[in-house]
């Protein structure tokens, strides 16, 4: 079975020539979307992929470039194909994402009143891998991103780490790894500036050449191109480029 991967975008939060860094994953039997931010809908418009062809969305955390899409998603889903999109998210997120985000615009008296009304919602538990679609098994990792809010990386299948928005933890990458088998890392990266809620590029670049190899850089700023012979072992991972994660990521 072939794991494939296509970044819908490979943006940062402001970023404005790339997309909100949400990602597709397709295991040849089910789509797994991670993240739907502002641009996501758009994204998969001009990728020629219907939004039913989906199977699931999971969600990392509840910033706007992570989850901004799921308006449209939830509503063009109940309203045009009749179904509710299935939602896989931590259940410490179910709350604050319906409560502080979602609610505003998607509260409907008598029809949408709950988050459960609109989306499939399927609640994670933290460090615990399950099967979310055929051929895609994943585990919930807590990252450190903004103070008194949480966020989650993803293990996936056992050998692909997906950061979220996270700070610099090298003992973590190193562990996974060492002891877990890890093949390839896809991680965001913070080009300019003191990484005070994100993991920079110096702080990568500390890493040794072994582990840097395995890592494909992700949600960058719009000054990427600059930084294109700066990255040393790092590979840059290009938005909506389709990548056999197997024979194109891993190491």
């Amino acid at each position: 079975m072939t794991l494939k991967l296509q970044m819908l975008g490979t943006g940062s939060a402001f970023a404005k020539m790339h997309y909100n860094n949400n990602a597709l994953l397709d295991s040849g039997e089910a789509k797994l979307l991670i993240d739907c931010g502002i641009t996501a809908p758009l994204a998969l418009h001009q990728m020629g992929l219907p939004i039913t062809e989906l199977d699931a969305i999971l969600i990392t955390h509840i910033h706007a470039d992570h989850v901004g899409g799921l308006e449209e998603m939830g509503f063009r889903m109940n309203f045009i194909h009749g179904r509710k999109p299935v939602l896989y998210l931590a259940e410490a997120l179910v709350e604050p994402l319906w409560e502080n985000t979602l609610k505003g615009g998607m509260l409907q008296k008598g029809m949408f009143e709950r988050m459960e009304d609109i989306f499939e919602i399927r609640p994670l538990v933290p460090g615990e891998a399950i099967d979310l679609v055929p051929g895609i098994r994943a585990e919930l990792i807590s990252t450190k991103h903004i103070p008194g809010k949480d966020s989650y990386s993803l293990y996936i299948n056992e050998r692909l780490f997906y950061s979220a928005d996270m700070i610099f933890d090298p003992g973590m990458l190193t562990k996974l790894v060492q002891e877990r088998g890890c093949r390839a890392i896809l991680h965001e990266v913070q080009l300019l500036g003191e990484g005070v809620v994100h993991t920079t590029l110096d702080e990568l670049l500390s890493l040794p050449p072994e582990l840097q190899r395995m890592i494909h850089l992700m949600h960058y700023s719009d000054e990427i191109e600059a930084f294109r012979s700066r990255t040393g072992e790092m590979k840059i991972l290009e938005q909506q480029r389709v990548y056999d994660v197997e024979h194109e990521l891993e190491v």
